[in-house]
């Protein structure tokens, strides 16, 4: 059996009491993070031991999904308790030269190089290999996106379906094999309409294009995540369970679901 419990469901800007994306995912072996978004640290306190984690794993670079990761490495750096050792965080193809970036903005001038390497164990993965953490295996697909961005497909060998988290993408994405039979999508639903963008390059989903792509994949949950709270979070789901027939959630802090 595994557990998702929610960190966070806004879009780009934080909801009220709602930070952005993240994810903790915890199996019999393992317990790590997918994408840490601003507002997000302070509920993963209310779950895990950050400390201890096994892996925080980003799916792409945009501020909604990565702030916290700042906030993470002084947590790690300046806690009173310190960490038995380094944290893993796993970044998507050139992370490592994102952070760098990072490092020039918030560390003390000449500590850049060692900001963020002194609490974290830092690799990219591969998105075309399988990334394991504990029991849990880890795919990816490319989604469609402003910036690169993968879609992320987790299995174990203690319970049943799969889960997969979609990230950002926009309906475009070839993502229809990548999610066929699995149990839980956590899918974006940014939208309730769709923008003037082009179809191939649209970087976000509705929440009807959401619930289809759950359908299709023959989900028995969808967690409707990446929401603005001043479209309503009622008219995601009325919009969504038009499309979906299964369990139908929305991603709230808190929210816990085994699978």
């Amino acid at each position: 059996m595994a557990t998702l419990t929610v960190l966070g469901g806004s879009a780009a800007g934080a909801g009220t009491g709602r930070g952005c994306s993240g994810y903790l995912i915890s199996t019999d072996e393992a317990t790590f993070v997918l994408d840490l978004g601003p507002g997000t640290l302070t509920e993963l306190r209310r779950h895990a031991d950050f400390r201890t984690l096994d892996a925080v794993i980003l799916s792409h670079l945009h501020v909604d999904h990565v702030l916290d990761l700042v906030a993470l490495r002084f947590a790690l750096a300046y806690n009173p308790v310190r960490p038995p050792g380094l944290v893993p965080l796993r970044l998507p193809p050139r992370g490592e030269a994102f952070l760098d970036r990072v490092a020039d903005a918030f560390a003390e001038p000449g500590k850049a190089g060692a900001f963020f390497p002194d609490v974290f164990d830092i690799d990219e993965y591969d998105p075309a290999s399988v990334l394991t953490i504990g029991d849990a295996r880890l795919t990816f697909a490319p989604t469609v996106h402003y910036v690169p961005c993968w879609a992320i497909r987790i299995a174990h060998p203690g319970g049943g379906r799969a889960l997969v988290y979609t990230a950002d993408t926009g309906p475009a994405a070839d993502l229809a094999g990548f999610v066929a039979g699995c149990g839980v999508m956590v899918a974006e639903s940014t939208l309730l309409e769709p923008s003037e963008e082009p179809f191939s390059s649209r970087g976000h989903l509705t929440a009807e294009e959401a619930a289809g792509l759950a359908r299709t994949a023959g989900a028995e949950t969808l967690v409707l995540t990446h929401t603005w709270e001043e479209r309503g979070v009622d008219r995601y789901r009325e919009q969504a369970e038009e499309h979906f027939g299964g369990q139908l959630l929305l991603a709230e802090p808190g929210l816990t679901l085994e699978w």
